[in-house]
């Protein structure tokens, strides 16, 4: 009698099992974007890749437009496993790394190019992994773009800023960036950048072409330098614990979807922008400034002491890896 119930008591923690893998993996992916823009955009071409791909194994939930978490408590929310994904901009992980502040150090990258060698190489994604203690994984670097200097004066040389005041996220770097040029900053929400523009409050800004143009700040920026001084990037991150409790086969097909996707956010990104610089030449709105070689090595050089105040933070060996791309035109 005893191996019939054996038997059965096996049967039934096999169908057990059965519906427990049964069950789908849900992925809350959260931003506070709209769904039009290019991570916008990425977050909703992960969900249907992943669903094509994995059906019946992962389920993605996209919420948009800080629907469910916003900037504040967004990435507490990731540490405590309510939400699976997110993609905040760098400056929102200053206080789990220093390390990321690399992308902040002014004129540190020659252009676009060299950022993507420096994520792509072993110290770049090293970076991605630098908050893991803190139940963070980087999964993927999303661009948003590279930035430039508005103002209501011409700006060629360094000593052209001083005196001016900039809107700048909350970050030490871009404080220490502005007053090595004499210049003073204000933090001020991106959604009130314009008004403050307008109103003389602050008189120059750093963005990339897509913000300048979305938020018509070059209707009242007389002149734009296009300086391309420093990257405006997010990090797609997830919960450490959630990320590597995934099963190894499921976890590999993400994450080769999510190679996909970020090649095309960052096409979308980039295309986005030179469309909008486009639109912004066009207007007349603004004078567009392009530095020389020279005008933009004296540039460099007067940012070198912002670099040095900030290597002990970020890592000698990063910063050198930074600058290395920067000598090599292809891999």
């Amino acid at each position: 009698m005893i191996k019939p119930i054996v038997t059965i008591a096996g049967l039934v923690f096999a169908m057990i099992g059965t519906a427990a893998q049964a069950e789908p993996i849900v992925i809350k992916f959260s931003h506070v974007v709209a769904e039009d823009t290019p991570k916008g955009k990425g977050a909703l071409l992960f969900k249907r890749l992943v669903e094509e791909r994995l059906p019946g194994q992962v389920s993605v939930e996209v919420y948009p437009n800080s629907s469910l978490y916003g900037d504040a408590n967004e990435l507490e929310a990731l540490s405590n496993n309510d939400v699976q994904m997110l993609a905040p901009s760098l400056a929102k992980f200053e206080r789990y790394t220093k390390q990321l502040q690399v992308f902040d150090l002014p004129f540190l990258f020659d252009n676009l190019e060299a950022v993507n060698r420096f994520q792509k190489r072993s110290k770049g994604r090293q970076l991605l992994r630098s908050m893991e203690k803190d139940n963070i994984s980087g999964l993927a670097y999303w661009h948003n773009g590279m930035k430039q200097l508005s103002a209501n004066r011409a700006l060629r040389l360094p000593s052209d800023a001083s005196g001016l005041s900039f809107r700048i996220q909350p970050s030490a770097v871009l404080e220490s960036q502005f007053s090595r040029l004499g210049a003073s900053t204000k933090k001020i929400a991106f959604g009130e950048v314009y008004k403050s523009l307008q109103s003389g409050a602050v008189q120059g800004a750093e963005n990339p072409w897509s913000n300048i143009y979305s938020q018509k700040m070059h209707q009242v920026q007389p002149y734009i330098t296009e300086t391309n001084h420093g990257v405006l990037d997010y990090m797609l991150v997830s919960n450490t614990r959630f990320w590597f409790g995934i099963p190894h086969h499921i976890r590999t097909e993400l994450e080769g979807i999510i190679d996909e996707v970020t090649f095309e956010v960052n096409r979308a990104a980039e295309e986005a922008n030179q469309v909008d610089r486009a639109r912004i030449l066009q207007a007349g709105t603004s004078t567009i400034i392009e530095l020389s070689p020279e005008q933009r090595e004296a540039w460099r050089e007067a940012m070198r002491p912002v670099w040095q105040q900030f290597e002990s933070d970020i890592g000698e060996d990063i910063l050198k890896a930074a600058q290395a791309v920067n000598r090599k035109q292809r891999d």
